[in-house]
């Protein structure tokens, strides 16, 4: 029978504010340019497969400054959830499992994590 855990509210969120800043920073990403910087297009057809990149213009200032913010934030919560006391009370050789449950209980409602 698997284990069931009774994460705290704080930890739940925290989680989830992490899946929610990483998904934004995901999508922040595709849709910016290649390059930070303003670059030429190239082609390298000598690699072992076929690189192009069609001119970059760079991100603004105000894209360099939302990703910066998206990827401090991501960092943030990446610390408060791994370093949360809940863990402590947790065995050692069962974190890991706790751990994979956490990142998938936004799917699953609290108390039905078994």
């Amino acid at each position: 029978m698997a284990k069931t855990y009774d994460f705290p509210s704080d930890l739940r969120a925290g989680q989830e504010e992490l899946h929610q800043v990483r998904a934004e920073l995901s999508v922040l990403l595709k849709r910016l340019p290649w390059s930070v910087e303003p670059l030429d297009g190239f082609s390298d057809e000598a690699a072992w497969r076929k690189v192009e990149r069609p001119a970059s213009p760079g991100w603004t200032a105000d894209e360099q400054a939302e990703v910066e913010k998206l990827r401090r934030r991501e960092h943030e919560l990446a610390v408060f959830v791994s370093c949360h006391r809940f863990w402590s009370e947790v065995a050692a050789e069962d974190r890991v499992e706790a751990r994979t449950r956490l990142k998938h209980a936004h799917v699953t409602p609290p108390g039905e994590e078994g």
